[in-house]
């Protein structure tokens, strides 16, 4: 050990100070963190996007009911299409195994229509292709989506929920006529 004169080591023998850098990371590690942050940042921009630009929804629960006595009751005893005002429709609909009540509905063109579904006996789905309407039906409780049909056609509605062994039975149609001429 080497004396300054003043009984302190020199900088020579003292033990080497190792600087931190980004070595405690393994360059493996660092690429898939990296990756994970832009698909967590994709998983954002698309959510975003689904929910503002293409108005997807998440159904809401409107209500609770008795799942035995909903099809004895208003508005569940008398299911189907509602006129609210012109070009506004409510429609009623109760899903049993293994049909749907009513199974074709039928609105005009420029219309926009808000579901209300429950089920009395077991969870089925209700999936409106080419809409932004999917949801589970649970019973006791009335699941609610809106929907609005500018494009006449035939919107085909299933349950994608596996309800029992008619469950391929279970369909129905949204048929959405023309505007008449001078509308």
């Amino acid at each position: 050990m080497s004396d300054d004169g003043k009984g302190a080591p020199s900088v020579a023998d003292q033990p080497a100070v190792h600087e931190p850098s980004n070595s405690w990371i393994d360059p493996t590690e660092r690429k898939w963190f990296g990756f994970s942050i832009v698909l967590l940042v994709a998983f954002a921009i698309t959510v975003g996007v689904a929910g503002f630009a293409l108005g997807f929804q998440v159904p809401g629960s409107e209500a609770r009911v008795n799942p035995n006595t909903v099809a004895d009751e208003p508005p569940f005893n008398e299911p189907g299409l509602r006129e609210l005002a012109p070009g506004e429709y409510e429609v009623y609909m109760l899903a049993k195994q293994f049909l749907y009540e009513p199974n074709l509905i039928t609105v005009p063109e420029g219309s926009r229509v808000t579901f209300f579904v429950t089920a009395t006996d077991v969870q089925h789905g209700f999936k409106l292709q080419d809409t932004n309407v999917n949801m589970q039906i649970v019973p006791g409780q009335v699941s609610r989506l809106t929907a609005e049909f500018d494009e006449p056609g035939t919107y085909p509605f299933i349950c994608h929920e596996f309800c029992g062994l008619g469950h391929a039975a279970m369909f129905g149609n949204l048929v959405v006529e023309p505007a008449a001429e001078g509308e």
